[in-house]
């Protein structure tokens, strides 16, 4: 008569040292992980971050030649309704995201995430180009359309939240950002330093090139760089002295924040990987 109590408490221990299988995440927690790369523990991107990928690219080179009007010609209503399409998809695709932020990690309420996704560059892009999809069938201006149209390349920068090497870019120039600003300060200096040279050299002699400081500005510009169009060069032999000064010291200032960045970067990726 023992035995039966006995048995029925061992089945009970037994059943209760079983832990009960976790609940299935939600619909929104499902569509969170495939929307966000961050969330997604799987090697490359989730299907629908790829399917939204080849839509970009898709769209974008649509709206590139579409600006060619022997692609065009006959074919304006087929060139609309894709732009309604891509337009459609990429406002569904905002809009999941909108609704899918709050799956974030962290202590802050859903409005204040669906607020800091509203405001993010990111987010901002993105309305962009569903505006610049938009518009067109709202009715606008052709000067407005014209500008509208050029709007939707804005679509490639919502590449970026797909790309870790992206990311690791964008932190890379984030955590040199004094360093590379310095580089730029003093790439201005040398700049404003070579065209009022060339001004005081030859602004008598070129006085169409160089006859002002803002007129000399492109020459030193020009040169700094390297890239050295050959329409406005000095003639004298001081000003051509300024000149090869102002191109070697601009060979050194472009490789500065070339080493800066390189660095910056490796040392993201290496952080990336320890992750």
């Amino acid at each position: 008569m023992n035995e039966l109590p006995l048995q029925l408490n061992a089945e009970g221990a037994a059943a209760a040292a079983v832990p009960p299988s976790p609940a299935p995440p939600s619909l929104r927690r499902r569509l969170y992980r495939q929307l966000d790369p961050r969330a997604w523990t799987k090697p490359g991107l989730s299907p629908l971050n790829t399917l939204v990928t080849l839509a970009i690219i898709v769209a974008t080179a649509a709206a590139i030649v579409e600006t060619e009007p022997l692609v065009t010609a006959g074919r304006e209503r087929l060139f609309d309704a894709a732009e309604l399409g891509f337009g459609l998809f990429f406002l569904a695709e905002y809009a999941a995201r909108l609704w899918t932020v709050v799956e974030e990690e962290g202590a802050r309420s859903h409005w204040r995430r669906r607020l800091a996704f509203v405001r993010s560059p990111a987010a901002i892009f993105d309305l962009l180009a569903i505006l610049s999809a938009l518009l067109p069938f709202i009715g606008a201006s052709g000067a407005m359309l014209r500008l509208v149209r050029l709007l939707r390349i804005f679509r490639l920068a919502k590449l970026g939240r797909m790309s870790a090497a992206l990311s690791n870019l964008a932190s890379a120039v984030l955590s040199r950002r004094f360093e590379l600003a310095a580089t730029v300060g003093l790439a201005l200096m040398l700049v404003v330093f070579g065209a009022t040279a060339l001004y005081w050299i030859e602004g008598e002699i070129q006085p169409d090139k160089f006859g002002s400081i803002p007129r000399a500005l492109w020459w030193a510009v020009v040169t700094l760089t390297t890239i050295g169009y050959g329409d406005v060069f000095p003639v004298t032999p001081l000003g051509k002295l300024v000149a090869a000064f102002v191109a070697i010291a601009g060979i050194g200032l472009i490789a500065m924040p070339t080493g800066i960045l390189a660095a910056a970067f490796s040392e993201a990726c290496q952080r990336d990987k320890a992750v």
